[in-house]
């Protein structure tokens, strides 16, 4: 196998093999599946532990009490990556959680619609599918363009005619590689909302984009935006983050079972929301890992979210490219842009297991998607599974031809 495609050479040498320093698993396997949880650096897992230590040595509400200051700069730092205030951020536990916290705000009626993308994450399809069934509301699909992700024109039509209750947009699927053109359904929304005011809320999942392309809540025009720590930032497992806006919250949105944490119980029959977006937190989450995701945040922001961007589609650009000289293997992603997740199949195999299998073996970290998983996508696709590589900024061109060698390797063998 050979290829033209250059490797992208964003950070030194040097910057290299000191975030490879800084990564312990790195030694163990090639990661490529940073788009289901990226590998964290030492200063991530060291904080979350060190936290830990210290509610076993003082106890739990004490050691919180004693880390204020590090658990508040989880705010300031989530503002600084999204562009907002601190009071604009809420701690979840997943952005499945911020999403769903989100989306039980939204005051539906019978008969309200939520316009909502093609490729959109499994789990906010079902939740649309569940709020049908519970509320009587609609499901409206965008239509894609022909090069893929949503059609702006359809977008425009569809929010003029059925002004929806909810517009709800994946930014980056995580059956494929596609980037949702969100500057410009930001352009459309902001058109809209001017003659429509105070009737449309637009969610805006960011859950494989946070850590991997640069986000602005207020240049992408969105009322909330989910976001986990987990994948590209790198943070540990069981975190996530929620933005809401100022305007969501003058208006009072709050989740569907708000507790003590964001409401004060003021009398018998009432209570009173918290100000800001604390009142779509819990009262108790883990404080090691908000610790970890601030952490996990601090370290993004010292390297660059620009360099890191580019680092990552350029490495995922050269992946694809390894992989499309691989007969027999065909090539899923598709759009006006692509980001860092690579998603593959062959034909001849009706499931991913022995090449998973395979791959594993080879010490390879990928991940194997399903119908079930993008049903819209994959009907669209003619597709029953994909594999799906997602390399970070730590991983290195040898990495990549070695795992595509190996994928040829594999396509070699009878079926």
């Amino acid at each position: 196998m050979t290829t033209n495609t250059t490797f992208p050479a964003v950070f030194s040498q040097e910057e290299l093999d000191r975030f490879r320093r800084d990564t312990p698993g790195a030694n163990n396997v090639t990661h490529l599946n940073n788009a289901g949880a990226g590998l964290m650096p030492l200063s991530v897992s060291r904080s979350v532990l060190d936290h830990i230590n210290l509610e076993a040595e003082i106890g739990g509400y004490e050691a919180s009490a004693a880390r204020a200051d590090a658990i508040h700069a989880f705010y300031e730092l989530a503002g600084r990556l999204l562009n907002c205030k601190p009071q604009n951020i809420a701690f979840t536990a997943s952005a499945t959680d911020s999403y769903t916290r989100a989306l039980s705000s939204i005051p539906f009626s019978p008969g309200d619609v939520i316009l909502t993308d093609k490729d959109d994450f499994v789990s906010n399809q079902i939740q649309f599918l569940a709020c049908q069934k519970r509320f009587g509301i609609r499901i409206v699909h965008i239509e894609n363009a022909p090069e893929g992700g949503v059609d702006l024109a359809d977008l425009e039509q569809k929010l003029n005619v059925l002004k929806p209750r909810l517009l709800a947009i994946t930014h980056i699927p995580t059956n494929a590689g596609l980037v949702q053109p969100v500057a410009e359904i930001a352009a459309v929304f902001n058109r809209y909302r001017a003659l429509t005011p105070g009737h449309t809320w637009y969610i805006l999942d960011a859950c494989q984009s946070a850590g991997q392309l640069k986000l602005d809540v207020e240049a992408l025009a969105c009322d909330f935006l989910s976001v986990t720590a987990r994948k590209f930032l790198r943070g540990p497992r069981g975190t996530g983050f929620l933005y809401v806006s100022d305007r969501a919250l003058a208006a009072g949105l709050e989740p569907l079972f708000i507790d003590m944490r964001g409401a004060e119980w003021t009398d018998k029959g009432t209570y009173k929301q918290q100000e800001g977006a604390i009142r779509f937190e819990d009262w108790e989450f883990a404080y090691a890992l908000v610790i970890g995701t601030a952490e996990a945040i601090r370290y993004c922001l010292e390297i660059g979210e620009h360099r890191i961007s580019k680092q990552v589609q350029g490495a995922a650009a050269y992946l694809r490219s390894r992989l499309s000289e691989i007969a027999g293997l065909r090539l899923l992603d598709r759009g006006p842009a692509l980001g860092g997740l690579v998603t593959f199949t062959f034909d001849k195999l009706s499931e991913p297991a022995k090449l998973f299998e395979a791959l594993k073996r080879d010490r390879f970290n990928v991940v194997p998607s399903y119908r079930q998983f993008a049903v819209l996508d994959f009907d669209e696709k003619d597709v029953k599974w994909a594999l799906r590589a997602s390399p970070h900024y730590y991983n290195t061109r040898h990495e990549l031809d070695t795992f595509a060698e190996a994928v040829h390797k594999f396509s070699r063998q009878p079926a």
